[in-house]
Order: C-alpha cells, then structure tokens, then sequence
C-alpha cells in the first residue's frame, strides 16, 4: 500500500484497514512457524505497512 492511498483514507477506513492487516500479520507468523511460508517477505511488508497505517493515524489523532 503506497503512501498516497494511505494518505487519502479516512481515519474509519485506517482503523478498519489496521486491524484487519494486524490480524493477517499474525497468522502469517503462526504459519511460518508451523511451515515455512512459500514467500517470507510477505511478512516484512504486512509488517511494514501495520507501522505506517499506525503512524497516520497517530499523526491524525495529534492534529
């Protein structure tokens, strides 16, 4: 997700969009421990982007 769309969403949106990325971070991390993941990578960037979506919003909620 690039930051333009992140950016360009409500807070609605951002909050709904953080929680269902937090949820997909964690089962992807229990099925990487289980059996190794076709694309690790994919962890990294749900990673990624749960921090940037959190950030907007924290940026959002001080303004």
């Amino acid at each position: 997700m690039k930051q333009a769309e992140i950016q360009g969403m409500s807070v609605e949106e951002l909050q709904k969009q953080l929680d269902q990325l937090k949820k997909e971070y964690e089962q992807m991390q229990m099925n990487h421990a289980v059996t190794p993941l076709e694309n690790p990578m994919l962890i990294r960037k749900t990673r990624r982007t749960v921090a940037r979506l959190a950030t907007e919003l924290s940026k959002r909620d001080s303004q």
